[in-house]
């Protein structure tokens, strides 16, 4: 991206708190429009898993994240996927990704559960349709969709097995046609990488951020600009606290699987999605502590068990990876984004943050400029 060709612009020092998926952002395209972008993060260097942003699946679901998301968290994924094309093809490296459609599951005897999941997807999505249509040709977006185009589609036996062979357990599915995933890890470093031109500022907290200035535990620093996206790190300056989530990863060469998978079940949501070339990564939990230790015995069990029971061929998996990780969440577990003269705070992604992400920064820039 080029910066603006306008008599009028003029480059700004911004000054970026956090350095996780949305600092990233950030900074790669403030860089791109010719401003001097300073990041500060408390990670020791670009790698450290710290960020939220690292331990996310990735999975970019509109539809299926209407369950516990409202419209503004639906239109900013619509938008995000969108974006998210252009953004990857202009890192340099490859990133995976797939926009091939998702699936819901579920065993016999919860179809009461599922059910549940499923009126509730179509209530939501009736009510949006009307707002939703337009079709310029191309690649089809779930917006160029419209309602009818995305929401779930219940598959036969037959079907399923066409799709994916290796899912044998679950009575039940549906397929959730535009949706995608994308690899956080890899896209979490070629952001990094691709932003040459930004001074990062590894090992440098910021313990507060006002309208032009970081107060880092280093001494004070003044921009034209700040941008607070620093996660559950924000306190006290947000009332964000961290949900504590746990994943795994699982080497399983020879399986099949292509689709992020979410079984509906009366008491968790289990996911499965599929990494190139042999991982599946297995998470979904939710607990309300900011615990940081290592995956619990119970989600260990739960999981896992969950995961086995879609997609037998998994008993022979090996587990090469377990992580934990805080989502930043308001009390409304819905994001928020505010802009004054001088300073922008993004805030409370939860669990939608790969989803709406590009749409967040997008609409923050496009603030920035007016």
């Amino acid at each position: 991206m080029q910066p603006p060709s306008s008599s009028r612009f003029r480059p700004r020092r911004i000054g970026i708190a956090g350095a996780g998926l949305l600092g990233r952002l950030l900074a790669l395209q403030l860089s791109q429009r010719g401003h001097e972008v300073h990041v500060f993060d408390p990670a020791p260097h670009a790698e450290a898993r710290g960020a939220a942003g690292w331990t996310a699946a990735g999975m970019l679901s509109p539809v299926a994240e209407l369950e516990c998301a409202d419209e503004n968290v639906f239109r900013l994924g619509l938008r995000s996927i969108e974006l998210w094309p252009g953004i990857l093809q202009g890192l340099g490296v490859p990133v995976e990704f797939r926009f091939d459609g998702s699936l819901l599951l579920a065993h016999r005897g919860d179809e009461g559960a599922a059910r549940r999941v499923l009126d509730l997807l179509t209530h939501k999505m009736n009510a949006l349709d009307s707002r939703l249509r337009g079709n310029d040709g191309g690649f089809v977006t779930p917006a160029q969709a419209g309602a009818q185009g995305m929401a779930p589609q219940a598959l036969s036996a037959a079907d399923l097995r066409g799709l994916e062979p290796s899912i044998r357990g679950p009575a039940h599915a549906w397929l959730l046609p535009h949706e995608g995933r994308l690899h956080t890890v890899q896209a979490m470093q070629a952001l990094a990488a691709a932003a040459r031109d930004v001074h990062w500022h590894w090992g440098r907290r910021v313990d507060h951020a006002a309208p032009g200035v970081l107060r880092t535990d280093a001494g004070e620093q003044r921009f034209d600009h700040v941008f607070d996206v620093r996660g559950t790190g924000a306190r006290p300056d947000l009332p964000v606290r961290g949900v504590r989530g746990e994943i795994f990863w699982l080497q399983a060469p020879g399986l099949s699987l292509q689709r992020p998978l979410r079984l509906l079940h009366p008491r968790h949501r289990v996911y499965l999605v599929p990494r190139a070339p042999d991982l599946v990564v297995v998470g979904a939990s939710e607990i309300e502590s900011e615990d940081r230790s290592p995956v619990s015995l119970r989600s260990t069990v739960e999981l896992l068990a969950a995961a086995h029971s879609v997609v037998p061929e998994l008993a022979e998996a090996r587990i090469v990876h377990g992580e934990t990780n805080l989502r930043p969440a308001l009390p409304d577990n819905l994001p928020h984004s505010e802009t004054q003269d001088g300073l922008t705070r993004i805030n409370g992604l939860f669990r939608h943050g790969w989803l709406i992400a590009p749409a967040l920064v997008e609409r923050a820039l496009e603030d920035l400029s007016a």
